[in-house]
């Protein structure tokens, strides 16, 4: 099939030019409409049937399929559209124009993750509807880096894409088949404010999370000692006091504070589970302090840790053909959510996770084209012989 299509380095720049950026502060948040725009002409030109699925007047996923659209054995090639906030202090470059310096690209979203769209389209330019036995669908999601919104609209619609699912997330090309989940939560004791000089006008909320803070730290030992997996680089589930705020002068008795924490479960640690465990841990510290009240809310919805048995005929394909072998990684993905769909899924794309997030961001270039050769043969395997 004849290229329609700008080169890869042309499309990365196009992508990254066209900023998308998604962020629970509204001041920031952005629409993804331009990048699934342009992604939609591109893969219609390729001969993908192209379906737009509006979560607002902002924001829509894509899903694109070349082959056979009622079969849903096909393989997925997954990525997010949306980048996170950045700090242009920081930044040395242009972040929405990329550089091409010391053998990589520079620019936001070049590694997390708008490169990914670029060098699985040049694979996939080679390929006709006629070549294929089972199709191939392109998911382009919204909102990765704030709510999940995107990925999750497909596990409300129980939209079932294909069998396979490999997500472009920086991996440095090693296949990923397990990840720790992510809650954050926050935790608020109202107490009664009085003159400092007599206690007993008031209910110190301080006090109060004292002793919720040394329940907390109890429950993460036990955790701990109850939950290991040697794979991961932590082996155990982490709690972070991540921050704390309360009271507002020193002749006060405080009568609000309220902390947030971050919990990285392992994969078996369901989320609702904890939170449960987090209500009843809290409600036991408070139990000598009768006149303190508390409240636990969730920050966001969490992300499930998730996990893909290593006898995955997906798994040992992507090791094979990456030559590393299928790991563990802490950072959450749209994983879980394609699993619930059905699809045995694996996380495995080109950059560094040390690159996300960070300014200056960049993707080497020695991996461009492996991930187009990965992308080719998985496409051989999958899709056209059996």
């Amino acid at each position: 099939m004849g290229r329609s299509i700008p080169d890869i380095l042309s499309m990365i720049r196009t992508l990254v030019g066209h900023s998308s950026i998604s962020s629970a502060d509204p001041r920031y948040d952005q629409s993804n409409l331009q990048v699934i725009h342009i992604l939609a002409e591109w893969l219609e030109a390729l001969g993908f049937r192209v379906d737009l699925h509006s979560i607002s007047e902002q924001k829509s996923n894509l899903v694109a399929t070349l082959g056979n659209t009622e079969s849903r054995n096909g393989l997925v090639f997954s990525g997010h559209t949306d980048t996170v906030p950045f700090d242009d202090s920081l930044w040395t470059l242009d972040p929405f124009d990329v550089t091409e310096r010391d053998n990589r690209l520079y620019g936001l979203g070049t590694t997390d993750m708008k490169s990914f769209f670029a060098l699985v389209l040049d694979a996939l330019s080679h390929y006709s509807k006629n070549d294929l036995i089972e199709p191939i669908i392109v998911l382009a999601t919204a909102d990765e880096e704030s709510t999940m919104a995107g990925v999750k609209l497909l596990v409300d619609k129980g939209l079932k894409l294909g069998r396979y699912a490999v997500i472009g997330e920086p991996t440095d090309l090693q296949p990923i088949r397990m990840h720790k989940g992510v809650m954050m939560e926050s935790i608020i004791i109202n107490g009664k404010a009085g003159h400092s000089s007599d206690p007993g006008l008031g209910a110190n909320a301080i006090e109060g999370m004292h002793e919720v803070l040394s329940e907390l730290l109890a429950w993460r030992r036990e955790l701990q000692q109850k939950h290991l997996n040697p794979l991961f680089k932590v082996e155990m589930p982490t709690l972070n006091l991540g921050s704390i705020h309360g009271g507002d002068n020193p002749n006060r008795i405080c009568s609000h504070c309220e902390t947030q924490i971050d919990i990285r479960p392992l994969p078996g640690m369901d989320l609702e589970e904890l939170r449960r465990s987090l209500g009843e841990r809290v409600k036991a510290a408070l139990k000598c302090h009768p006149k303190l009240s508390f409240e636990i809310k969730s920050l966001f919805s969490g992300v499930p840790a998730f996990e893909i048995p290593g006898s995955s005929v997906l798994v040992k394909t992507c090791e094979k053909l990456s030559g590393k072998a299928s790991g563990a990684v802490a950072f959450g993905t749209e994983a879980p959510y394609l699993s619930q769909l059905g699809m045995e899924t694996v996380i495995l794309g080109p950059g560094s996770i040390n690159q996300a997030h960070q300014a200056d961001e960049y993707i080497p270039m020695d991996q461009i084209r492996p991930t187009v050769e990965i992308v080719r043969n998985l496409v051989d395997r999958f899709c056209r012989n059996k």
